[in-house]
């Protein structure tokens, strides 16, 4: 396929109104994509190319280019045309003398330009159009635009900023318009296309059935292996004969490639959870940052270390924990894959350090002296993989069982204890343990559960109590930022005074939806206002609309809209009805905790755990 074509798609599928039409746009492309000569190559380069990547989400490979970089190719792309006559209509800034001698005042035109509009992309798309340049008479592919963009990404050492721009700078001009557009937001990862991993899926489904009805087996294929574009080739074409439960059947996970994690239900007593789920396996639940490990004793082929550390979220975070070199010493394995907690330990005292000192440990750059500030312990609660077998269907206690014997405990690296326990006393008495240890409680497991991601069902059920005083909510709830409204007086300064956020649900079709819950405008520090205004100049949503998925009253429509990607975890006195928020409550003075930088829209609290959220009595 043409790289031209594809971006017509992709221009269909922004200018989409409703979720169903996305969806049905998303199919077409897939539908083209099949009548290519390439299929096999391109199906899988034009998954992640979509979501703005040229690798999966659990691969790091990034182009390491700024916004000011891109502003400087465009410029270096419109000065080489303007050394050719040109007409007044042809000159792409008004304000700038015509034989664009003055580099500078080039620039910062189109910086303001850039602030005008807002998008890297509408930027790209209009000035070049105004350039008018002359098309090459060889339109590029997907793959060649691909190797074009993988060569930029991977172009490193002394003098790789130039490079990168000259790269760039010679892809735009064998493109058309368009093309440069989303290339653009490809390099800066910003797509705004709106669509989400759950469209995607859908959008395969309607594919081979017109219909959404292979969408579930789909998403619990992808549960198993985090990979759209390895998925997308094995549903359409090497195994397009095969039923969607016939390929969920033989479709594993793969060391080196992250599982989607299993996520807690809550439930609010101990006398609760023991009458759902009969006798369960309770274990302290700590309070950081989730990872999962992948070890291989011959090594990864391509990183050339023994192991791979992946977040909840699937990012590879291995080169942030080098003390994970001494895993060979402590795994009685030729393979495996942990799920494990990274708690911060404190040297002086042994006992476990807060959430926001841990996550510190997430990081790019001086590692080492970090590490060695903010020593981390894992603590492996659950084996997925051994030995070349996928243990997910097997029952957690004998999974637990072969967890013991693989791990010999060192500084870094320990089993969770756990009991088994059948009565809600002894239950209560756990979690109150916990608690008085500085954790966020307990977390219970079913004895015979298979490891399924996502909360799916009552596997995995946790209590934890925000603060334990009277009035007060019994946890705090992870909101999704839907939007922010401007500020006031000293808030002015920051550019953002309150927030709109959200919880997740979904529709009578199964389609995600996210309804607004609260607006906070409280309980900010100053420092808290400039990190969410950050992240938030990073998430506007495309041309300033509200995003298809949100339903909310236009009474409470914000000055910015924001796409999914912000989570912040919120404390509140009580949750009251509300007859103007959709999800028909409210929370009654709600408070930031904490920024969940490690977490994503799929890990935000949903309208069935909210109802679970009861008032501490």
């Amino acid at each position: 396929m043409l790289f031209r074509d594809f971006s017509l798609h992709l221009q269909k599928i922004e200018g989409a109104s409703a979720r169903l039409e996305m969806m049905a746009l998303l199919a077409d492309l897939y539908v083209d994509l099949l009548q290519s000569p390439s299929v096999e190559q391109e199906l899988v380069l034009a998954t992640y190319l979509m979501q703005g990547s040229l690798v999966p989400s659990y691969q790091s490979l990034e182009f390491q280019m700024s916004e000011k970089m891109l502003l400087r190719t465009l410029a270096r792309v419109a000065q080489g045309q303007a050394k050719q006559p040109a007409s007044v209509d042809q000159n792409l800034f008004a304000s700038v003398d015509e034989s664009f001698s003055d580099d500078a005042r080039v620039l910062t035109d189109l910086q303001l330009a850039y602030k005008q509009l807002g998008d890297i992309g509408q930027l790209f798309e209009s000035k070049l159009t105004v350039l008018n340049l002359p098309r090459p008479t060889a339109e590029l592919s997907i793959q060649q635009v691909y190797d074009s963009l993988h060569a930029l990404a991977t172009s490193s050492g002394a003098g790789s900023q130039e490079q990168k721009v000259a790269l760039l700078a010679d892809l735009l001009q064998q493109l058309d318009p368009l093309s440069a557009k989303y290339i653009s937001r490809i390099v800066l990862s910003k797509m705004r296309l709106g669509f989400s991993t759950m469209t995607i899926l859908d959008a395969l489904s309607f594919v081979k059935n017109q219909s959404k009805v292979d969408s579930t087996n789909l998403e619990r294929a992808f549960f198993k292996k985090a990979d759209l574009g390895k998925l997308a080739l094995a549903y359409l074409v090497t195994h397009r004969q095969k039923s969607s439960q016939e390929l969920l059947e033989t479709y594993h996970a793969e060391l080196g490639v992250p599982i989607l994690p299993v996520l807690c239900q809550r439930l609010n007593s101990a006398a609760e959870i023991i009458d759902k789920m009969g006798p369960v396996i309770a274990e302290p639940k700590y309070d950081g940052l989730r990872v999962q490990l992948h070890f291989k004793r011959d090594g990864f082929a391509d990183n050339g270390l023994t192991y791979k550390a992946f977040t909840r979220n699937l990012d590879d975070v291995t080169h942030m924990f080098p003390e994970l070199a001494g895993l060979a010493k402590q795994l009685q394995a030729k393979d495996c894959i942990l799920d494990t907690e990274a708690v911060g330990i404190d040297r002086q005292t042994g006992g476990f350090l807060p959430f926001q000192t841990t996550i510190k440990r997430k990081r790019k750059h001086d590692v080492s002296a970090k590490a060695a500030e903010v020593p981390i312990c894992f603590f492996a609660f659950d084996l997925l993989w051994l030995d070349g077998q996928v243990l997910l269907n097997e029952p957690l206690s004998e999974r637990k069982t072969k967890l013991t014997e693989v791990i010999k405990p060192a500084d870094f690296l320990r089993d969770t204890e756990y009991l088994l326990i059948d009565e809600p006393g002894k239950l209560k008495k756990f979690h109150e343990e916990q608690l008085a240890m500085g954790l966020e409680g307990a977390v219970m497991k079913q004895p015979d559960s298979a490891y399924v991601a996502g909360r799916k069902s009552w596997r995995w059920v946790k209590i934890k109590e925000e603060e334990g005083s009277q009035g007060k909510l019994t946890d705090t709830i992870d909101c999704v930022m839907m939007g922010y409204y401007f500020g006031k007086g000293k808030r002015q300064a920051f550019g953002i005074g309150a927030l709109l956020v959200g919880v997740v649900d979904r529709d009578g079709e199964g389609n995600l939806t996210v309804k607004s819950l609260s607006k906070i405008g409280t309980g900010f520090t100053d420092e808290q206002f400039r990190q969410i205004k950050t992240l938030a100049d990073q998430c506007g949503a495309p041309q300033g609309s509200k995003p298809l998925l949100y339903e909310v009253h236009k009474n409470l429509f914000p000055d910015v809209w924001l796409t999914p990607e912000i989570i912040l975890e919120v404390a509140a006195d009580e949750i009251s009805k509300s007859p103007i928020h959709t999800a028909g409550v409210a929370l009654r003075f709600p408070r930031l905790v904490k920024i969940r930088t490690d977490k994503k829209l799929d890990n935000a609290t949903t309208m069935e755990e909210l109802a679970a959220i009861h008032i501490a009595a």
